[in-house]
């Protein structure tokens, strides 16, 4: 199995405060609505099959559901998929959105679907299945990035998209990411990273190609944790996003 038994320990001890804005998860909460905007930027969610894998307790693919699409969201960590099942049963019918659209395909939504299960296993029995792949700060948290991605792959239709984000392995990131976000802000448990698994955007590139997949689109995404501000630009130095198709 492509999963890393210290990073999902270091996942269940979070998993109780996923959803606390506040906490330990906050970066999480401050950069969804950029990522949201980098997926919405390049695909309609209404009505689409989308898979967010590495899910964790839900928050971004609460987000893809209350765009309307059909949202599956699984993870390894079983701690996690049992904080996401949670949140949804107790707020997703509550969840108030600004944009009348929005609330109205949310309400046509199927509930969400999730399931405690790599990408891999998944992929064995769901080819080819999805308009739509996320796959968000997760290809630095396992053994084998290339078997992930090749699974995103997998389970897309043809012509389906990916996204993905991840960590440039430079020294600013390390920088940022590890020594400013761990040990000095504390915005991240001390642990959470680990420099020599940051992906450099020419070996994501290669492992796309690999896996069949069209490299489209990179942004880089700049975030100021006192501010809490988060927004995309072309700096792919530290964190970035990642936008493909099935070729």
């Amino acid at each position: 199995m492509n999963v890393d038994a210290a990073e999902i320990a270091q996942f269940e001890i979070l998993a109780p405060h996923w959803w606390d804005k506040n906490g330990e998860c906050r970066p999480l909460h401050d950069l969804n609505p950029i990522r949201l905007q980098f997926i919405t930027d390049h695909c309609v969610l209404r009505n689409k099959s989308v898979l967010d894998i590495g899910c964790g307790g839900g928050i971004l693919t609460e987000s893809l559901h209350n765009r309307g699409a059909i949202v599956t969201g699984i993870d390894a960590c079983e701690a996690l998929i049992e904080v996401a099942k949670l949140h949804a049963a107790e707020n997703i019918d509550k969840t108030t959105d600004e944009d009348t659209e929005n609330c109205k395909a949310q309400a046509k939504s199927p509930p969400i679907s999730y399931e405690a299960v790599t990408a891999e296993n998944f992929s064995e029995t769901h080819p080819a299945q999805f308009d739509i792949v996320t796959c968000m700060e997760l290809l630095e948290h396992v053994p084998d990035p290339l078997s992930l991605i090749s699974a995103c792959a997998k389970l897309l239709k043809p012509e389906g998209q990916v996204f993905f984000s991840t960590l440039n392995r430079t020294i600013k990131a390390y920088a940022l990411a590890i020594l400013g976000a761990e040990y000095v802000l504390n915005l991240l448990p001390k642990g959470t990273h680990h420099y020599e698994k940051f992906i450099q955007p020419s070996e994501l590139n290669k492992w796309l190609l690999t896996s069949g997949l069209e490299l489209k689109n990179l942004a880089g995404l700049h975030y100021n944790p006192i501010t809490k501000n988060a927004r995309l630009n072309t700096n792919v130095s530290v964190n970035y996003l990642a936008y493909a198709i099935r070729s």
